[in-house]
């Protein structure tokens, strides 16, 4: 079993960047692909970005290329969105996922956290 704990958000103007965390207790999380998403009131929970165990690839959906990197250091069994360039469109909960492989779909995913929130005014 593998428990996440997300945190990190917050309250941020357009424009602004923020860096959210998601470490892992109970199981080393490096032989683990790891992913982001986020569901804003009212909407389905969507793919924001994708890791692989190692780091060595990644994905993110369009909306946010350019603007968010995820990263890992699994010596920390932690990852990280690093989210830049911010706009009130971004404001969701913020969601990290664990999984035995690469995915966008959040139905694959086998271990999620609770949640941080993050809110862009504009």
């Amino acid at each position: 079993q593998v428990q996440l704990v997300e945190s990190g958000g917050g309250l941020v103007q357009a424009g602004g960047s923020l860096r959210l965390s998601c470490v892992a207790a109970g199981r080393t999380i490096s032989t683990y692909a790891m992913g982001w998403f986020r569901q804003a009131p009212g909407k389905e929970r969507e793919f924001v970005a994708a890791i692989n165990w190692n780091g060595g690839t990644t994905y993110y959906a369009d909306s946010v290329k350019g603007r968010f990197t995820i990263s890992r250091d699994n010596a920390k069994n932690t990852v990280y969105l690093q989210m830049n360039s911010l706009k009130p469109e971004d404001t969701a909960v913020y969601y990290c996922a664990a999984n035995t492989y690469t995915s966008r779909r959040d139905n694959d995913y086998l271990y999620w956290g609770q949640g941080t929130q993050v809110t862009v005014s504009s």
